[in-house]
């Protein structure tokens, strides 16, 4: 992986403007930290970073509250000149319940409102007569389950993206604490995902007078978590059906009319999803015939499995080295310490050619645990999200202003049949 000079020049911009912007950027990364919220509430976290770039207008920025219909959403952009291509970056800022930024999402926010910023500040000092393009900031909310990024889709958010690229923070690898971060295919490593809730519906009657004149819902979600469980000895290794009862009654002695359970089905590509969901289907219908009850499914949205662009990723591994990281290119799956998780990012990779590189902080725990939310809001993983950031940064300049890099992205996203269907 050869760096050109015209990179290192890049590499040298990216990294100024990151310096001039590192204290808005602290902020904002403690701002969205210290506040989490959850899908579809992240009200503090939206209207933070609109401040920011609204702050910057003079820098040429045009922010976009409330995008594309959804409240929490945002849109930031700046354009140079008329027509070119677009590069957009991911910026999440969910939180989960009870345990705050479990999963980093700040840090995912920071890096890509900083790979923006930088994007922009470096192709004007470098090219301020180049070619047209326009950089954008999307705001997406919802990422943990209310697919965010799949209704910003379904409203035109990403129709004239070129490329679309975003990090995730994940614990360091024991077996190599020196890695910073991964760009990587992970082929199986986020899995493609159906989401539903199942609810049960029998007749009540008392649970000691008279069970027999009840068809007991509980019963009918306990038939159907065996199943399930059943199931589980014949499905792939790297396939996961995994759910709660969230419902199972109101009293021990009234026979349960009604109860509910969530479940999550996943496999490593929409196409072994379906009949694995097929399946399961199966689980719970036998469990209401067994029982008596009736079945009803409300489904989610529906996560794609993550299809990664090559050459962004070689690019992106090029420029890190180039600034002294230890970043691998690894599409075997092995450093996938989130293998098994589903992202909504995986439908806008279906969509336009994408980009989910991981990168390592230090963290007690692994995602979605207390721990890691420390781990999230601490001094050096605001150090190495600004790290990737600048890497995203000088991949971005590259596909906006080199036409060789951009139609290789091109030309590897046309190669796959990215049909969800």
């Amino acid at each position: 992986m050869h760096v050109q000079e015209y990179q290192y020049r890049l590499i040298e911009s990216v990294q100024t403007a990151l310096e001039k912007y590192d204290s808005e950027l602290k902020s904002i990364n403690h701002q969205i930290w210290s506040n989490p919220e959850l899908g579809y509430e992240e009200y503090k976290a939206h209207d933070h970073i609109c401040t920011l770039f609204e702050n910057l207008k003079s820098e040429g920025y045009e922010v976009r509250r409330s995008a594309y219909g959804l409240e929490t959403a945002l849109e930031v952009s700046y354009t140079h000149g008329t027509g070119g291509r677009v590069v957009a970056f991911n910026a999440e800022y969910d939180a989960l319940p009870g345990i705050g930024h479990a999963c980093g999402h700040n840090l995912i926010a920071t890096s890509s409102i900083a790979a923006f910023i930088a994007t922009c500040e470096a192709l004007k000092a470098r090219y301020p007569d180049g070619p047209g393009y326009t950089v954008r900031l999307l705001g997406t909310p919802a990422e943990e389950s209310g697919g965010g990024k799949v209704r910003l889709l379904e409203n035109g958010a990403y129709k004239d993206v070129d490329a679309c690229l975003m990090v995730h923070p994940m614990p360091m690898a024991p077996d190599d604490p020196e890695l910073l971060s991964v760009a990587t295919v992970l082929p199986g490593g986020f899995l493609a995902n159906d989401k539903v809730t199942v609810t049960f519906t029998g007749k009540p009657a008392h649970a000691a007078a008279a069970p027999w004149e009840g068809v007991n819902a509980l019963d009918a979600v306990v038939a159907a978590y065996v199943n399930i469980s059943l199931l589980r000895q014949q499905i792939l290794p790297s396939q996961r059906i995994h759910g709660v009862i969230s419902h199972g009654g109101d009293r021990p002695n009234v026979i349960p009319m009604s109860a509910s359970v969530d479940y999550y089905i996943r496999s490593p590509s929409l196409k072994t999803l379906k009949p694995l969901t097929e399946k399961v289907i199966k689980c719970f219908e036998a469990a209401a015939t067994a029982t008596g009850c009736k079945v009803e499914f409300d489904w989610g949205i529906s996560y794609a499995d993550l299809k990664t662009n090559t050459p962004i990723c070689e690019n992106y591994v090029t420029a890190m080295r180039a600034m002294g990281h230890h970043t691998i290119f690894d599409n075997s799956g092995k450093k996938g310490v989130l293998g098994g998780a589903s992202t909504d990012m995986g439908n806008v990779t279906y969509a336009v050619p994408g980009f989910h590189g991981m990168f390592t902080i230090p963290a007690e725990g692994v995602n979605h645990t207390p721990q890691f939310t420390n781990g999230a809001g601490s001094p050096e993983g605001y150090k190495r999200s600004l790290a990737c950031a600048a890497g995203m940064a000088v991949v971005a300049c590259q596909i906006l202003v080199d036409d060789k890099v951009a139609e290789q992205v091109k030309k590897d996203f046309e190669r796959d049949d990215l049909s969800i269907w």
